[in-house]
Formats: C-alpha cells, structure tokens, sequence
C-alpha cells in the first residue's frame, strides 16, 4: 500500500494503526492498545492510559448524572489542563457536543457564547467560577467526577463532536461543527511523519485546546501514537521546563517557532531539552528562514495546511529541504483540485457546517461535499500544494487585474533579516498603490544606525521588484519598529488599524 504518508512510517508501525470513525470507538481502542504506557502529565502527576480512560469514564458518567441527554452541548472554559482534555472527551464519548472556549475571553463573551449556542453544561476551572455563576447554563468545576465510571455512548461517526471558533486574519468567528470522522481523520492523520512515530514520544500542548490544531495534532493525534502528553496550563512556566521535559515531537505555529529559536539563540540548543528532532508547523506559512535554522540543530521543521473546516489537516510537507515554500502532499482519503484558482477539497474530515448560520455554510459547502477554501493555490509537477493567498486579501487594480499579496510577500521571506512582511494597497500622494509594510530581525542590525536598516529594505525590495510584473510592483515601504498586530495564532493580523 504505497503512499507518500503511509511510506513514512516503519511497517510494522503501519500495520498497528486504522482510521478509527468515532471518539468513544477511539478510546477503548487507544485503553487497549496502549494501556501501562504514560499518557498525560502535568510534570507533577503522570496518568497512564487506562487510568486516564477510567477518569474520562467518570467524568462522563458525572456528566450523565447532570441530566445531559444526547447532542446536548458541554462547554469547557479551562486552561490547557489535564481537567480540560479529559472533560472534553468524556464529552465526546458521552454523546454530548463539545465546545473548548477561549481563555481569553471576558466573561460576559463567555457568557454570551453559552446563550448563543445553547449550552447545558459549563465546566470551568475554580478560579474561573465567580465570574460565570449567572451564566445561562448549568456552571461546574472542570475537576468534577463520580464515583462510577460510565460505559461509552454509542454514536455515528457524521453526529456532532465538536464545535471550534473560525475567523482566519479578518471577519467575525463563526462556529464550525465538526463530526466524529472529522475529528478522528485529523487526527489519524497526524500519526504519519518520517520516522517512528508509536508509543515513544514525549510532547507539550503548547497551542491552545480551542484551536483546531492543538485539539486535533498536538493532542488527539499524541494520543493515537501512544505519546505522553504534557499540558500547558501556563505556557511561559512550561517553555522553562523544557529542558527537564526532552520534549521529542512539538506541535507549533510559526510565531512560537520564532520564539523557540530566539531563546536559543539566548540560552543555546540545549534550552529545547537536547532530544527534540522534529516540529511540525501550521496555521500560517512557515518561513524558511525557520526551516533552515532549525536544520543547523539538527531539527526538522516541517510544514503542512488545513483549515477548522477540515479537521486541520488536508497536506503535509516532510520534503521542506527541498520543496521549502510547499504545504506538501494531500493525506490520503482526501479529493484535493484547484478551481479558478481556489482550492476545493472533499472526504471525511469536512465539517457539518456553521452553526446557525446556514447562508455561510451554503457559502463554503457544496451539495456534493465540497469545502471551497477561499484559499488560493496551484500544484506543482510533483504533486505538491503551494498556497498563493486568499480570495478575500486580493488586490483589484485599476485595470481589473487581481493580486495577490502573499505572493509578493513570499520572496521577502527568504531574507533572513526579515521577520514578518505584510503587503497591502496604502496612499501615496493621493493614489492608491502596492505597499509593504516589513518587521526585521532587529538583532540582524544591532548597533546600525536607523537609517541604514531602512535601507537594507529599501534594497531588497528594488531587488524582488525587479522579479515582478510593472503592476505588481511595491511603490511604498514602511520598516516597522514595533510589532504587527496579531491573530489568536500569532498569524499577522490583515487588518491593521
């Protein structure tokens, strides 16, 4: 069965992995198969894996005495905690819908959250309690169980698990419903990567429970492969343990892979615990910059694409040596194409739809299954996806003709002086032109006059204009001093007023 994902991993861990469809299925599997090995921590207690499915099954018998009845809603307001992840699947395993919400928000969104999607049951962690005792739902301690356990519910792998917060760089977070096979697709998927992958790994949920990609790679996929699992209820605290936890696998975005490399740079290699070989990075492009800096410690960051809509997962890119502007290669059981420039995809990681909004689901989902990405993309001869930018971000000029900015943005991130780019229409003398707003690599120009970095910049634009069409030329640069606003997952925010 030969596969450019299947092909990573050694035979005979092959043949001990399935797609498993639905959450309950999962854990008596992942019980069985991994039972004595260590499967999460919180540095201070280690749980095994039957002892944490025997948690999870009193946790959920908890929930079941609450009066839940099937497809009721449990929302979880916690840090990324042992209490956390455990609530969530005995939620899933119950039958219930889950809902990780962010830690971030005030109380009264949290609040309104519950209204909005009509939410039986919120469990949050103590301190959290006083603020939500007037919630509009039932309001519990995230640490609650029974004293029974509770079998797991039988459910259909298209019911509802899960629900996660979606609004990329601009727009109003919209609710996507994901189903069991979604969920367990994903994170079937982030079982592959080169190497040995089963009963082995050490790894830290750096990302937060209410992304799809902490949710889904960083912990459901941990679990598929037997890995122990750390929280991170606070992360500037857990970044510090890292060279007592040898982190071996970690799960990041780009923003927090810069931040590792510069504590590196700091404190020296060692800082990562000495035995990480491996990052696999998503929700925004990864430089390769980063790619390469990594390599020179030995460690291979690798790169990959999906949305909320999919379970996070549709491409993975282990060739980033090679092919290092590429999201790689589609995981299987996945139909990928490009239509007038969008990617389009379809299989059993598409979600349900959007929570209460079916204009924008009939939007995004085809009758016959197809999530239109409002990504931009092209294939390469060797079957390798490269996104060009998104539909919504396209530049109109004044001859029609569309432009995409994060093509003209993705040559500036070869330099290593760069930290982040961002091109967008600005004014200039009264018209309208293609500017560039860039963020160095401070510590690239330490001790150089201001002015000498503006124009380090004001070069290298001279130079990637030169590559471009008259059109598509930057007219206008800004070299920042302070940082770009940012997105929940440190992407660089669109809109920047």
């Amino acid at each position: 069965m030969g596969n450019y994902f299947y092909d990573m991993l050694p035979k005979e861990e092959l043949t001990q992995l399935k797609y498993i469809p639905t959450i309950p299925e999962f854990l008596v599997w992942i019980e069985e198969k991994w039972g004595e090995l260590s499967a999460e921590s919180d540095t201070t207690v280690t749980y095994t894996y039957k002892q944490m499915c025997e948690r999870i099954a009193r946790r959920r018998a908890f929930l079941e005495d609450s009066g839940l009845v099937k497809g009721d809603k449990v929302a979880i307001w916690e840090k990324t905690s042992i209490d956390a992840i455990e609530m969530f699947l005995a939620a899933l395993s119950g039958g219930y819908t889950g809902i990780f919400i962010p830690t971030g928000l005030p109380e009264q969104a949290v609040k309104g959250c519950c209204a909005r999607f009509g939410v039986k049951i919120l469990a949050v962690r103590e301190e959290f309690a006083l603020k939500v005792e007037d919630a509009p739902c039932k309001v519990v301690l995230s640490s609650s169980m029974a004293d029974r356990i509770a079998p797991v519910a039988s459910v259909d792998k298209n019911d509802p698990a899960a629900i996660f917060f979606t609004g990329g760089t601009t727009g109003a977070p919209k609710g996507v419903i994901l189903p069991h096979r979604a969920l367990m697709r994903g994170a079937f998927n982030g079982c592959f990567a080169p190497g040995s992958q089963l009963g082995h790994h050490r790894m830290i949920c750096l990302l937060p429970l209410s992304h799809v990609f902490g949710l889904v790679r960083s912990t459901l996929s941990a679990f598929y492969t037997g890995s122990l699992w750390y929280s991170a209820e606070d992360m500037k605290a857990t970044i510090g343990k890292l060279p007592v936890i040898k982190p071996t696998l970690l799960i990041l975005v780009p923003g927090l892979c810069d931040i590792l490399y510069g504590l590196t740079k700091m404190y020296g290699p060692q800082f990562l615990g000495g035995e990480l070989k491996m990052i696999i990075s998503g929700a925004a492009n990864v430089p390769p910059r980063l790619i390469s800096a990594f390599d020179s410690m030995g460690i291979s960051l690798l790169a990959g694409y999906g949305m909320t809509e999919g379970a996070n997962l549709t491409s993975g890119n282990a060739d980033v040596k090679t092919k290092p502007t590429s999201v790689g290669k589609i995981y299987p059981e996945q139909e990928v194409k490009i239509v007038d420039g969008e990617i389009w995809y379809r299989g059993d990681n598409v979600f349900l739809g959007y929570y209460g909004d079916p204009e924008a689901t009939k939007a995004t989902l085809t009758e016959d299954g197809w999530v239109k990405t409002g990504d931009l993309g092209r294939f390469d001869e060797d079957g390798y996806l490269y996104i060009t930018g998104r539909i919504k971000n396209l530049i109109i000029l004044g001859n029609g003709e569309n432009v995409s900015p994060e093509e003209i943005e993705e040559p500036f991130y070869k330099c290593a002086a760069l930290k982040d780019c961002l091109v967008k229409e600005m004014d200039s003398d009264g018209e309208t032109v293609i500017g560039i707003e860039i963020l160095p690599q401070l510590p690239a120009f330490e001790g150089k006059p201001w002015e000498e970095v503006e124009a380090f910049f004001g070069k290298l634009v001279n130079e990637i204009n030169a590559q471009l069409p008259g059109t598509h030329r930057i007219q206008k640069v800004i070299v920042r001093k302070e940082d770009f606003k940012r997105t929940g997952a440190l992407k660089v925010s669109r809109n920047q007023n």
